[in-house]
């Protein structure tokens, strides 16, 4: 019996698989193309620090975990600890959006280091904030390997 009726339009997709056998010695179809590329490089580690400062406020706020202390316990690292991450929420809302999507380090270090940015969050003012974190920007990528700033006295 067809499932179709006669005069329905008919699609054809063309797409090369692997068959073969999975843990349990079953058969299993396998995409021979990946379904997401590689990524290039890595996140730079403020960005995910920032992501689990933000993460850590909800849960406190859920009720989900009591307290920094019992985030501590949980992801069984110090006191001190969860504070410099929590230290973060207190940067200006537009540096913390710019933390998240930094891009990606392709290789190398990463040019923004928490200990850094710690030097920002002791600052009480969102307006200092700004000009601390244009201070840790790194500068504009050329072409060449070195990056060299001259400046001239007016003649």
């Amino acid at each position: 019996m067809n499932p179709l009726p006669q005069n329905s339009p008919t699609v054809s997709i063309r797409r090369k698989f692997h068959i073969g056998t999975g843990r349990t010695g079953h058969r299993v179809v396998r995409d021979t193309a990946p379904l997401v590329p590689p990524l290039k490089g890595h996140i730079p580690r403020i960005s995910r620090l920032m992501a689990l400062a933000i993460r850590f406020e909800q849960l406190i706020r859920d009720g989900t975990v009591h307290d920094q202390a019992d985030l501590a316990r949980l992801a069984q690292i110090s006191r001190a600890r969860v504070t410099q991450i929590m230290d973060l929420l207190l940067l200006a809302p537009e540096i913390q959006e710019e933390i998240l999507f930094l891009p990606q380090v392709e290789r190398g270090k990463d040019r923004i280091t928490e200990r850094k940015l710690r030097q920002v969050c002791s600052e009480s003012e969102w307006k200092r904030h700004a000009s601390l974190w244009r201070c840790l920007q790194p500068p504009p990528a050329t072409n060449s390997p070195h990056y060299f700033i001259l400046a001239f006295p007016n003649s």
